[in-house]
C-alpha cells in the first residue's frame, strides 16, 4: 500500500473515529440526486434567469451540464481509489501537504455551508407560500429560513431510517412535481415551436446578449453542483471504489436531464410575458402551474416541491458535516467536532454545519437578495471545483497520483477531461463572482454586489493568517 493510501484509508491513522457503513449505492446515488435535485436546482433560478437575460437561457443551461459532466469525471476518478469522508480536503492533504488540506478544507466547508444557506433561502419561501405567508420582505424570507433549517437539523439528529426515508420521499417529489409536471405541460401545453428555446437572449435587464449569456452561464451553476456528496459520505458507503463513481455520474447525469427537460416544458408551454410576470414573484412556478392545472393544484404543488427542498436541504447538512468531522478527525479543526454518538452519527459537526448556515442568511435580510444569495451560494462551489481539478491535475502532472491504480481508468481521456474540467471551473467561478447590479437592482448596496468575491476572499484571508502565525507559534516554541 501506497504513502498516500495508507494515509487516505482511516484505519491507518491513530484516530479510531470513524463512521458506519450504512449506504448502499443507491443510498448514495438517492443523496446525490436530492443534493443536486431537479427541483431545487431549476426553480430556484428560473425566475432570475428570465429576468436577467429575458429568455434563450436554454444554450447556457446545456454547456454548463456538459462541462460539469468533466468536473465530476474527476471526482470520480479520485473516488474510485480515494473513498474518504471529506473526499477533496483529504485529497488535498495527501497530495500536497498539511497547508494545502487547510485550504482545500476552508473553501469546501465553507462553500457547502453557503450552498446550505441558498437552499434554506430558497425552500424558506416555498414554506412560507405553503403556510399561507407572502414572504415578501427580506426578513420574513430569513425567518422561514431558520424554520427551513431546523427540520434539516432534526432529520439529521434522528435515526438514519428516517433520513433514508426523507430522502426516498424526496426522489418521488422530484418524480412527481417536477418530472410528471414536465412532461404534462410538454405534451398538452406547449404553445411554441423549439426555436423559442433560443430566442429573446438580450431583453431583460442585462444589457446586452453578451453579458446575458454569460449571467445566463453563472445563474446555471447552481443547477449542477452537489454531485461531489457522494464522494463525500463515501467512508459511509458500501464498496465505495465501486458504487461511489457511480452514483456521482448517475446522480449528474439524471438530474442534468430533468433540469434541461423541465425548462424547456415551461419555456415551451408559457409565453413570454407570463414568464417575466411571475419571475418578478419570490415563487415563479407555483402561478404558472395553477394557470394551466387550476386552483387545487396549489397546496399539493407546493407540498411536493417543500419535501423535495426539505430533502436536498438536509443531505446538504450530512455530507457538509462529513467534512467538518473528517477536518476535526485530522486535528485541523476543534476535537469536540470529530465526536459520534453511540449510533456512529457526529452530532457535533451537524450543529456546527446549521449554525454556520443560519449566519450566512444576512446577506438575505435585502428584499431584492434572491441573484445575491444564488451567487454566494455558488461560488463557494465552483472555487472548490477549481481547487480540486487544479490540484488533481497537478498531482497527475507531478507524479504524486497515478491515477491507473483506481477502478476508474480513462487512460489518456483522463489528463485531457482534468485540463477542460479546470479551465471551465476557473472560468466559471470568475463568472459567478462578477458584480452584477443588472441581476440584482441598481441600488444595491457594494456589499452585496460583491458578496461572493468578499467572503471568498476573506475566508483565504484569515485561513492564511492563522496559518502564519500558527507557523510562527511552532518556530518560536
Amino acid at each position: 500500500m501506497s504513502e498516500v493510501s495508507k494515509s487516505l484509508n482511516p484505519s491507518t491513522t491513530s484516530e479510531a473515529r470513524s463512521l458506519r457503513a450504512s449506504m448502499t449505492i443507491w443510498n448514495s446515488f438517492t443523496l446525490g440526486f436530492a443534493v443536486v435535485s431537479p427541483i431545487v436546482g431549476l426553480y430556484a433560478i428560473i425566475g432570475v434567469q428570465t429576468t436577467v437575460t429575458g429568455g434563450g437561457w436554454f444554450a447556457a443551461l446545456v454547456i454548463c451540464l456538459l462541462m460539469q459532466l468533466l468536473v465530476a469525471t474527476v471526482y470520480a476518478e479520485l473516488s474510485s481509489q480515494f473513498p474518504i469522508a471529506g473526499g477533496a480536503y483529504k485529497w488535498a492533504r495527501q497530495f500536497f501537504g498539511i497547508t494545502a488540506g487547510h485550504y482545500a478544507g476552508v473553501i469546501y466547508i465553507s462553500s457547502t455551508i453557503a450552498m446550505l444557506t441558498t437552499t434554506a433561502y430558497a425552500g424558506g419561501i416555498w414554506f412560507a407560500g405553503f403556510f399561507g405567508s407572502s414572504g415578501d420582505s427580506g426578513t420574513e424570507k430569513v425567518m422561514w429560513a431558520v424554520v427551513f433549517l431546523a427540520l434539516c437539523t432534526l432529520l439529521n439528529l434522528v435515526h438514519v431510517n428516517v433520513f433514508k426515508l426523507t430522502i426516498k420521499l424526496g426522489v418521488y417529489a422530484e418524480v412527481v412535481g417536477s418530472l410528471g409536471i414536465a412532461i404534462l405541460l410538454f405534451l398538452f401545453f406547449r404553445q411554441h415551436s423549439f426555436f423559442e428555446l433560443f430566442q429573446h437572449l438580450g431583453t431583460g435587464t442585462a444589457p446586452n446578449q453578451t453579458a446575458a449569456f454569460l449571467a445566463a452561464l453563472a445563474t446555471a451553476g447552481w443547477a449542477f453542483i452537489g454531485f461531489d456528496a457522494c464522494s463525500t459520505t463515501a467512508e459511509e458507503t458500501h464498496e465505495p471504489k465501486r458504487a461511489v463513481p457511480r452514483a456521482i455520474f448517475f446522480s449528474l447525469c439524471t438530474v442534468g436531464t430533468v433540469v434541461v427537460f423541465n425548462s424547456a416544458s415551461l419555456v415551451l408551454a408559457f409565453d413570454r410575458e407570463t414568464l417575466i410576470h411571475s419571475s418578478v414573484t419570490a415563487d415563479p412556478i407555483t402561478p404558472l402551474i395553477v394557470s394551466h392545472f387550476g386552483e387545487w393544484i396549489e397546496k399539493p404543488f407546493l407540498a411536493i416541491v417543500m419535501v423535495a427542498f426539505l430533502a436536498c436541504g438536509a443531505s446538504v447538512v450530512k455530507y457538509t458535516s462529513r467534512i467538518v468531522f473528517s477536518m476535526a478527525r485530522e486535528g485541523n479543526m476543534p476535537v469536540i467536532l470529530s465526536k459520534v454518538t453511540a449510533s456512529q452519527m457526529p452530532r457535533n459537526a451537524v450543529l456546527f454545519t446549521v449554525s454556520l448556515a443560519a449566519c450566512g442568511l444576512i446577506f438575505g435580510l435585502n428584499d431584492d437578495a434572491v441573484a445575491t444569495i444564488i451567487a454566494f451560494g455558488t461560488g463557494g462551489l465552483y472555487a472548490m471545483f477549481a481547487f480540486t481539478t487544479g490540484i488533481a491535475l497537478f498531482a497527475r502532472l507531478s507524479g504524486r497520483w497515478n491515477p491507473a491504480l483506481g477502478q476508474l481508468k480513462l487512460g489518456k481521456w483522463g489528463l485531457i477531461i482534468n485540463t477542460l474540467a479546470f479551465i471551465w471551473a476557473l472560468f466559471e467561478l470568475i463568472n459567478i463572482a462578477w458584480p452584477r447590479p443588472y441581476a440584482i437592482s441598481a441600488d444595491a448596496p457594494w456589499w452585496q454586489l460583491w458578496a461572493t468575491p468578499l467572503v471568498l476572499g476573506s475566508i483565504l484571508a484569515i485561513t492564511t493568517l492563522y496559518l502564519f502565525i500558527s507557523k510562527l507559534t511552532r518556530s518560536r516554541s
